[in-house]
């Protein structure tokens, strides 16, 4: 069985040190998705470019279905500036004005959003108002059943109380790092461990799963009432950028297929760690990962969660 996985939002290219290089957490969950045995795609929107056409190109090579992808007449293809740091951490400077930012609700998108096991969608393609009532739109028509993750990635200016409390809202499974956690604990007044701020956060909003990613620490994942934490194991790091949507596309997984929690978090840890030890976004992943996860077998029937209010979304 092939679950259906749609990323939602940001489509660009990374201007590298190395090179252009495809991005967009959404377009590098749906990728790494892909390469973990899902059939997906990125609801998004590119201009009418030479470099939109080498994201349709790069998408299609890389087995993402293109159908959801919107033109834009006027607006031109997302672009970010990525520097590395001496430990290959990214600094991002993002273009404004992109074509993403005008992303819209097309027929195409309500049918595969209507269509997904999981729907996965962050903050930064948020950051227009037309984007971020087009995406929440989207995602509170989500079925019922479907995975709604929130991969909160927080990029510089562009995020908001309002935006990060709704998505929260629309959202049952929440994912963030070490250094997105603290902006959230200040937001809700959120005190105590890590763990309390965690179970904090799943109470308040009816979240089924928290996923803390925290570096070289390791992850640690919270799903009703249970815990797992997972060390990581030392690597030499080329650079970071995409270990996060890679990690989110394998716990996406892992939590369709009904894996025991310590599984997924190792799982999940493994496929960022070996994301982090190459060069880009995407690297082709190895075989053995989808192999691992096609070894589960998929359940009858998938997770349940909160039902989302017609109200959530703006």
């Amino acid at each position: 069985m092939k679950f259906k996985i749609v990323g939602i939002g940001e489509v660009l290219w990374d201007l590298l040190p190395s090179g252009m290089k495809l991005g967009g957490a959404p377009a590098n969950f749906a990728c790494h998705a892909h390469a973990l045995g899902a059939q997906a795609c990125v609801v998004t929107r590119v201009g009418n470019d030479g470099f939109g056409d080498d994201i349709f190109k790069r998408l299609e090579g890389q087995g993402i279905g293109c159908g959801t992808v919107q033109v834009d007449p006027t607006a031109a293809t997302g672009m970010v500036t990525v520097t590395l740091s001496e430990a290959g951490i990214p600094q991002y400077i993002i273009h404004e004005n992109a074509a993403w930012d005008r992303l819209e609700v097309t027929s195409a998108a309500k049918t595969a959003i209507n269509e997904a096991d999981a729907v996965c969608f962050g903050s930064l393609a948020q950051r227009s108002e037309l984007a971020r009532a087009s995406i929440q739109q989207l995602v509170a028509t989500a079925p019922v059943g479907t995975l709604r993750i929130f991969d909160i990635n927080l990029r510089q200016k562009y995020f908001t109380p309002e935006i990060i409390e709704q998505s929260l809202r629309l959202a049952n499974v929440l994912k963030l790092n070490d250094g997105e956690l603290p902006v959230l604990a200040e937001q809700f007044g959120l005190t105590g461990s890590t763990r309390e701020m965690i179970q904090a956060l799943a109470g308040r909003f009816e979240l089924d799963v928290v996923a803390l990613t925290r570096g070289p620490a390791g992850s640690l994942l919270y799903q009703n009432g249970q815990w797992s934490d997972c060390p990581s194991v030392p690597i030499k790091v080329v650079d970071t950028v995409g270990a996060g949507d890679s990690f989110t596309a394998a716990l996406v997984l892992g939590l369709l297929r009904r894996m025991p929690l310590d599984e997924i978090n190792c799982f999940a840890d493994e496929v960022a760690r070996f994301v982090c030890a190459s060069a880009g976004a995407t690297p082709p992943l190895p075989r053995q990962f989808a192999e691992r996860l096609a070894s589960h077998p998929a359940p009858h029937q998938q997770l349940a969660p909160k039902v989302v209010p017609a109200n959530a979304a703006i």
